[in-house]
């Protein structure tokens, strides 16, 4: 079965999920297709009922949610908790400014005649989500969609069924009619057929760029609008004027926090040769003071990745680095115990030759480079497939604007790392992908931007 929940603290399975058949999925999507027609037509104020007690019971039962979080993929019970927190928030502001967000827009044509453009829902929003925030990167889909008229589907990831499940049944909770939002228990080779069906008007996806290649390729063959949120591995640019203790904690923050399976985590820290040898004795004993164990355990500072699968991959790129000549500073290895469990590790000497240069380090590694200045440091930032978020410290703000400006991605954060909030656009370029999600701008992806003309 590919679904399956496993608890990656000690490997054993907790509960398996049956796929859906075919004609499973064919109905589903009757259903969805259904409750589209019904849907679109309510008010504002219907749908902002649902947003509203979605985030209302996930935040009466963040224990709950959580737990199922940490549980499947081994996110700390604490970052769990502020996962379920952030999904509420997102819930809460699109009940409240949707409406606003999207209230027709009034043109003046030269011709003297009137004019406006209104922002109409075009269908079911099929979905692709990975298991590194399996809330978070729903409620950013559905919040938006929901509150527009859309209806949504979701293929989510493999691993986290329960919190799949666990989504479904709030939406359901909430008072969303069956079909607005659906869970499906589907194999990779389903999605075309999905993707391919013509009341499936639009496909978002957030995973590998593999996968994001693939389900872009379908969905452009179907021409059908697509948005990716893909990788990362964004730059950490440390300037000779930052302030080291901010950078430190930050930085440890920033690589760390979900075990450094985040896709916005700070991945190439990037440090002016001046600072460099203070910065790397800092960072590096931050990292000496992690707590490896039990993510159910407040008191544990470093858990597990998200699967055994997950860490080996981890342990083999670390592996090939060091092969072709970088030098583990601290960490290195998987330790000698049972879970999904890799040492916080920071790599030095890493030459572009490394095949590791450009690949993207999905758990808690640092890549860390010196750099002679700021030119080099913005060169070295941009020498990256990725686009996706980064950082600058100094501090001398207008100067970490200017070298902001130059980084080539699609989010940069001054004197802390690349992060979210429901009202801040959210989204990359390059192999990171195309669109935005969250603010005002991530609720008019998926929409039909209807243009009316009045002749006087």
């Amino acid at each position: 079965m590919a679904y399956k929940s496993v608890n990656p603290f000690n490997n054993e399975t907790v509960k398996t999920f049956q796929e859906l058949t075919e004609n499973e999925v064919a109905a589903k999507i009757d259903e969805a297709q259904a409750a589209y027609l019904k849907w679109r037509k309510t008010d504002f104020a219907t749908r902002r009922q649902v947003m509203k007690k979605a985030a209302s019971i996930l935040r009466d039962k963040k224990a709950e949610f959580a737990h199922y979080v940490t549980m499947e993929m081994g996110k700390l019970i604490a970052e769990a908790e502020a996962e379920v927190d952030l999904t509420a928030d997102i819930f809460d502001y699109y009940a409240e400014n949707a409406e606003k967000f999207l209230a027709p827009k009034t043109l003046h044509p030269k011709d003297g005649h009137k004019a406006y453009v209104e922002y109409d829902p075009i269908g079911i929003i099929f979905c692709v989500e990975p298991w590194n925030f399996p809330y978070y990167q729903l409620v950013r889909v559905v919040a938006t969609n929901l509150m527009a008229g859309n209806v949504v589907m979701v293929k989510h990831a493999s691993i986290v069924p329960q919190c799949a499940g666990a989504f479904e049944k709030l939406m359901l909770d909430a008072g969303a009619p069956k079909g607005v939002y659906t869970n499906l228990y589907v194999l990779s080779q389903h999605t075309d057929k999905i993707i391919s069906d013509r009341r499936v008007r639009g496909v978002a996806l957030t995973g590998s760029e593999k996968a994001g290649s693939i389900v872009a390729g379908k969905a452009g063959e179907n021409l059908k609008k697509s948005t990716l949120e893909l990788g990362g591995s964004d730059a950490f640019i440390v300037l000779e004027d930052a302030d080291l203790d901010s950078a430190c904690k930050w930085g440890l923050w920033g690589r760390m926090n979900n075990t450094g399976q985040c896709c916005v985590a700070a991945k190439r820290f990037i440090v002016v040769e001046s600072v460099a040898d203070e910065y790397l004795k800092r960072l590096t004993d931050c990292f000496s003071k992690l707590k490896m164990g039990d993510p159910m355990d407040r008191s544990t500072t470093l858990g597990p990745l998200s699967s055994e699968a997950a860490a080996q991959e981890i342990a083999d790129m670390t592996a090939e680095a060091v092969k072709h000549g970088a030098k583990a500073v601290i960490g290195g290895k998987r330790p000698n115990r049972s879970g999904a469990f890799m040492e916080a590790t920071i790599l030095t000497d890493i030459t572009k030759q490394n095949p590791v240069f450009y690949k993207e380090f999905f758990g808690p590694v640092v890549m860390f480079f010196r750099v002679p200045d700021e030119k080099a440091a913005i060169e070295l930032a941009n020498d990256s497939d990725f686009g996706l978020g980064g950082t600058v410290f100094s501090r001398d703000v207008e100067r970490a604007k200017r070298v902001a400006k130059e980084i080539d991605t699609g989010m940069v954060f001054i004197n802390r790392p690349t992060w979210t909030a429901p009202d801040l656009p959210f989204g990359g370029v390059k192999h990171s992908g195309y669109g935005r999600e969250l603010s005002d701008e991530g609720i008019f992806e998926f929409l039909n931007h209807k243009l009316i003309y009045i002749e006087k």
